[in-house]
């Protein structure tokens, strides 16, 4: 059996999309390249496999969110280029009459997506849900509200559209 070894990149140098520089360097040394998901955005520890294949560790302070084009350094000297992949959302829209005359389902429908740890953030009358499990069990769960009105869509969001579902402060005593 073969040890895999794992580079560690912790210390953050920048993007290159702020620091002319550090894509300069970028173009004059080799990287490693890795594809995370939108919701590795804001884990501190992650794991990946670069397109090459090297497993790295990213270990990153909590605070700070990922962006497309940030760049770590591992601990052996070699650069990491981080790529974010699109997000896809479901989006709930209601027709107008939908929110006179059901206000009640619609508290139930977003009981029961907090139940299934569902992120969700409203805007502009509609209801975006980042998919947390497969989405036509999310389709069927909704359906099962039988809510008149009630429109079912997806959006593909660049990383540059990202919609933070985790962004929120709470008071600390």
């Amino acid at each position: 059996m073969i040890n895999e070894m794992t580079e560690v990149a912790n210390q953050y140098l920048g993007n290159i999309q702020e620091n002319a520089e550090l894509s300069q360097r970028l173009a004059r040394e080799n990287c490693l390249e890795v594809h995370l998901s939108p919701s590795d955005r804001v884990k501190g520890r992650i794991h990946a496999h670069t397109d090459s294949g090297v497993a790295v560790g990213i270990i990153k302070s909590r605070e700070l969110s990922l962006q497309e084009g940030d760049v770590f350094q591992t601990e052996s000297g070699k650069l990491v280029l981080i790529h974010l992949q699109s997000q896809k959302l479901m989006v709930l829209s209601f027709s107008s009459s939908t929110a006179d005359t059901l206000p009640t389902k619609l508290i139930h429908l977003g009981h029961v997506l907090g139940n299934h740890h569902c992120p969700i953030i409203v805007r502009k009358n509609k209801i975006y849900l980042q998919l947390t499990v497969d989405a036509a069990v999310m389709e069927e769960t909704i359906a099962d509200f039988q809510i008149p009105g009630l429109k079912i869509d997806y959006e593909l969001r660049s990383p540059s559209e990202y919609l933070n579902f985790y962004d929120h402060t709470h008071p600390h005593h």
